[in-house]
C-alpha cells in the first residue's frame, strides 16, 4: 500500500488535507467531524483560560496579612540600615498590603478596611524591627534582634514609644489610606 506524499511545508497526519480557501474564510477548509486545533470537542470556540482566584474574602485576608509581614520586614530593614523612618517606605507597606488584598480578595467591602488595619500592623512591626536592628548594632549591645523581640519586647515597645513623634503617626495614617485606596482600585 502506498500513502500519498504531503505537499512541501505542510503537516501530514495520515488524512487528506482540504485545500486552503483563497477567499479568507477560516472555516471553509474545516473537515466535518474533526475539530480544529485549540477548539472544543466537535468544533466550536476555543476553551477560555481559567480565571484567577478572586472574590475570596478569606484568601484575600490571609494574603494581605502575609504581605503586611513581608512589607514590615522590608520596612524594618530600611529603618535599621538608615537609622531613619522613611515615609515612602511606609507608603510602600500600604501599597503592597492593599494590592494583595484587592487582587486576591476582590470587591468585598471589608477588604479595604482590613487592608488598612493590616497596613497599620505592618508599619508598627516594621518600626519595631527597625528599632531592634538599631539597638542590636549599638556598640556593646549583647542582644541580637531575635533576643530583643522575644526577651525584651516590652523594653523595645517603650523605646519605640519614646522615639515616636508626629511624623511616625503620620506614616501610620498614610499607610492605612494607601492600603485602603489601593485595595479598592485593584479590586475593580
Amino acid at each position: 500500500m502506498s500513502q500519498p506524499v504531503p505537499p512541501p511545508n505542510q503537516p501530514y497526519d495520515g488524512q487528506p488535507q482540504a485545500p486552503k480557501p483563497a477567499d479568507g474564510n477560516p472555516y471553509a477548509g474545516q473537515q466535518p467531524g474533526r475539530p480544529q486545533p485549540g477548539a472544543q470537542f466537535g468544533g466550536g470556540a476555543p476553551f477560555a483560560p481559567v480565571a484567577p482566584a478572586r472574590d475570596n474574602l478569606a484568601l484575600g485576608l490571609v494574603v494581605a496579612f502575609v504581605a503586611a509581614l513581608v512589607a514590615a520586614g522590608i520596612y524594618g530593614a530600611i529603618i535599621g540600615a538608615t537609622k531613619h523612618e522613611i515615609g515612602y517606605a511606609a507608603v510602600g507597606v500600604g501599597a503592597i498590603v492593599g494590592f494583595a488584598a484587592g487582587k486576591v480578595g476582590g470587591r468585598n467591602p471589608a477588604l479595604p478596611v482590613l487592608g488598612g488595619l493590616f497596613a497599620l500592623i505592618g508599619v508598627y512591626a516594621g518600626q519595631l524591627l527597625g528599632e531592634a536592628i538599631i539597638i542590636s548594632k549599638l556598640p556593646g549591645s549583647p542582644y541580637s534582634v531575635t533576643e530583643i523581640f522575644t526577651e525584651h519586647f516590652s523594653d523595645l515597645n517603650t523605646v519605640w514609644k519614646e522615639d515616636s513623634d508626629f511624623i511616625s503617626i503620620l506614616f501610620f495614617v498614610v499607610a492605612a489610606v494607601v492600603a485602603f485606596s489601593t485595595a479598592k482600585k485593584t479590586a475593580d
